[in-house]
């Protein structure tokens, strides 16, 4: 699908970025994969990992910045959102800013996307975004539900959009694993709750994800894989197992399990064998036989949530991933 395509990437140069772009380029053949981000020296840097091949091109701006879309969607076929304001404290306290780059951006991208012929849109978002409670998750719902409704906005101009979610993204930076590392020998790993539990999910298979949406998308569906969880104490003792684990509380806008579809969803989503879709409830979308493929509606009231899991990340795995990681984890 990708192949002798020009794909660009927002925000390309953050965790998913370097790992999308190396995985597209081995599997598929694009004719350029552009790389629209802000940070120049993050593109620097970036760039010397890909020195000598030409499909690979970066691109300074801001999805802020709606003239600056418009001209690198030039001759686009496909697009990855991956831009966003994600720390949970940073959002609380730039509510403005959070909201200029998650909602102001993804309305920008749409518009843009639609105007410049763009085939294809999958935008990333989180498990925040399933019954928000802090700022961050509720910019990211409001972002989906532009997307999903930029199906109809599109019209005959024929840009379908979708959107991917998922949660915690091991070894990613800022994220608990390399946190936990960091610790590690210092003979005490802080914990906010006993109780809590995280998805868990590698960047491959995040970008896996995306290739499936692009290739199986009709235009407004919520893709969800299913990953395993696991719970914090266990992955703390995992990276350190002689360390005292201390509790010191939940932090403001944290959740103690995540979740990634919500009761509310449920009459609108349908299961598969390796992730869940949430069909779009507006234009009575959610009936849409080519939307729905050979998915299993869920139970009413369903919920996936990463404590109430059916499948658990071992200790073992959990270690066989750090031992083969090592040297990523928490680079970018």
């Amino acid at each position: 699908m990708l192949d002798n395509k020009t794909i660009l990437i927002t925000g390309g140069t953050g965790s998913f970025g370097h790992t999308f772009v190396p995985m597209t380029l081995n599997k598929y053949n694009p004719k350029k994969l552009i790389i629209f981000s802000r940070d120049e020296m993050k593109q620097w840097e970036m760039a010397k990992k890909f020195q000598g091949d030409s499909r690979v091109r970066f691109f300074i701006g801001d999805v802020r910045d709606k003239d600056r879309l418009y001209r690198a969607l030039d001759g686009v076929d496909y697009v990855v959102h991956a831009a966003a304001t994600k720390i949970v404290p940073t959002a609380e306290y730039n509510p403005f800013e959070c909201v200029k780059t998650n909602i102001n951006g993804a309305m920008n991208l749409i518009d843009a996307c639609i105007d410049k012929g763009v085939k294809r849109v999958v935008a990333l978002s989180t498990d925040k975004a399933s019954s928000p409670i802090n700022l961050y998750g509720a910019t990211k719902l409001a972002s989906d539900k532009l997307f999903v409704s930029g199906n109809a906005y599109s019209g005959e101009h024929g840009t379908r959009f979708s959107v991917v979610r998922y949660g915690n993204v091991m070894g990613s930076r800022g994220s608990v694993i390399p946190f936990f590392l960091s610790l590690k020998n210092t003979g005490k790993l802080p914990i906010t709750d006993e109780r809590m539990t995280r998805f868990m999910i590698s960047l491959e298979q995040g970008v896996d994800l995306v290739w499936h949406a692009f290739e199986d998308m009709i235009g407004g569906e919520i893709y969800v894989k299913k990953i395993p969880s696991m719970k914090v104490v266990d992955l703390a003792r995992v990276i350190d197992p002689d360390a005292e684990q201390e509790i010191i509380g939940i932090r403001p806008g944290e959740k103690l399990h995540e979740q990634m579809i919500g009761q509310e969803d449920a009459h609108y989503t349908y299961e598969y064998p390796a992730h869940f879709k949430i069909l779009p409830a507006i234009n009575g979308w959610s009936d849409c036989k080519l939307r729905i493929k050979n998915g299993q509606k869920v139970p009413e009231g369903f919920i996936y949530s990463s404590d109430g899991n059916r499948e658990w990340m071992s200790d073992t795995e959990l270690q066989t991933w750090l031992t083969a990681n090592s040297d990523q984890i928490g680079s970018y």
